[in-house]
């Protein structure tokens, strides 16, 4: 299966270098390239890739606004965010407006092309080195964050939300619990249901938002 990509960022160093990144693999396939978030807006509706990679700072419509605009839509495509760790502002805000994850651009090729994938098929990806840090950053601020309810799922459940949420993968969640991975997987997909949560990176801003995780841990 060939995986779309559409590249958005204002940088056309930066989308050059990414298009010849994927040009060698076998599975992924760049369709098209924007510089603004409108462009980008534009060419999913054109194109219907499977992923975006989308830059936060662009002319015009901006990253954060792209992509709630593309995940409002009824479509299956999937965004991660491009950032660099000085844009920790908008981070948080970012994965809020329904992005399945994000990118630091100075990662290793290679784990741009996993997360790709990871995202395409899916999943959501949650670095714990970087995106706990993050939302850990903006959950502990003093503005008002909406808490919404997690009744009905168990006690094991909640500790199951709970490790998501400190960016824990299911092997490491399975090892915490002194379960199976496959436990752990049935515990996730059980809270994304009974959560109507979009994704992994969902529950993580939930954990947060309802107070099971904090700053402090």
């Amino acid at each position: 299966m060939t995986i779309h990509v559409v590249l958005a960022d204002d940088q056309p160093l930066v989308r050059s270098g990414l298009r010849v990144l994927m040009a060698d693999t076998d599975d992924i396939h760049v369709v098209g390239e924007a510089a603004t978030g409108a462009e980008a807006l534009q060419l999913v509706r054109d194109v219907h890739p499977d992923v975006v990679l989308m830059d936060i700072r662009m002319p015009g419509i901006d990253g954060i606004e792209a992509t709630r605009m593309i995940t409002a839509d009824v479509t299956t495509t999937r965004v991660l965010i491009l950032t660099t760790f000085d844009d920790d502002d908008y981070v948080y805000a970012a994965l809020r407006s329904g992005a399945s994850g994000f990118l630091v651009k100075n990662m290793d090729l290679d784990d741009i092309l996993a997360a790709v994938r990871v995202v395409a098929a899916g999943d959501a990806l949650i670095a714990p080195s970087v995106t706990r840090r993050l939302i850990e950053e903006f959950a502990a601020r003093p503005e008002p964050i909406p808490r919404r309810a997690v009744e009905g799922i168990t006690e094991r459940e909640r500790e199951v939300l709970t490790l998501i949420g400190r960016g824990m993968s299911n092997s490491e969640i399975a090892a915490q619990l002194c379960i199976s991975v496959s436990t752990a997987k049935a515990h996730v997909a059980r809270l994304l249901s009974k959560l109507d949560a979009r994704d992994r990176v969902h529950l993580v801003i939930l954990a947060y938002e309802t107070g099971m995780v904090t700053r402090s841990g």
